[in-house]
């Protein structure tokens, strides 16, 4: 498979038409960015996110892992989640952004990318299998997925993403949904 602009746009409609969970992350895309840079947000707003990293899949991930994963992330102060989403929202490095939020207990690379998501919508994403394989499987990756996945490797994707983000003139958001949704087929 190629990708091309045509392919990503067609494909993030997609997504939105058919995705349950599109709604409720249009929102954090479009209110979470502001919550993180200026620290109004609550307890609720960042386990939603770390919620969404396992859910989104839907009933894939077993029941018992992604609770446990869950609480893992529970265990942690507000105070230090709140301090690290701030920092993160005012740091531009996505090395120094990933070493920040992995640092609280219960996120690895891929849950850190998620907030990174929801963070800075306009240039990261989130990174998993699924999307990862597309990018793969279309020739932009030499590697398959990592596990686990480094922070070398994220930032690997993410150049990876930004240039087919420039290239296809589409946001990170807008690409996000289109892997996911490729990802799918």
């Amino acid at each position: 498979m190629e990708l091309s602009q045509s392919l990503v746009e067609s494909t993030a409609d997609e997504y939105r038409d058919e995705h349950p969970l599109h709604p409720v992350e249009q929102e954090g895309v479009e209110t979470l960015p502001t919550a993180f840079r200026t620290g109004e947000f609550g307890w609720r707003d960042a386990k939603w996110i770390v919620r969404w990293h396992y859910r989104r899949f839907l009933g894939a991930i077993p029941n018992a892992t992604r609770r446990e994963r869950e609480a893992q992330f529970d265990r942690n102060d507000f105070e230090d989640v709140r301090d690290a989403l701030v920092d993160v929202a005012a740091a531009s490095d996505p090395a120094t952004r990933i070493d920040r939020l992995t640092v609280l207990e219960g996120v690895d690379v891929p849950v850190a990318s998620a907030f990174l998501l929801f963070v800075d919508p306009e240039s990261c994403l989130v990174v998993g299998e699924r999307e990862w394989a597309v990018l793969y499987d279309a020739g932009e990756l030499a590697d398959p997925y990592p596990e686990p996945v480094s922070p070398a490797a994220y930032d690997r994707y993410l150049e990876t993403c930004r240039s087919l983000g420039e290239r296809f003139d589409c946001d990170m958001w807008t690409l996000y949904r289109a892997l996911w949704q490729l990802g799918a087929n």
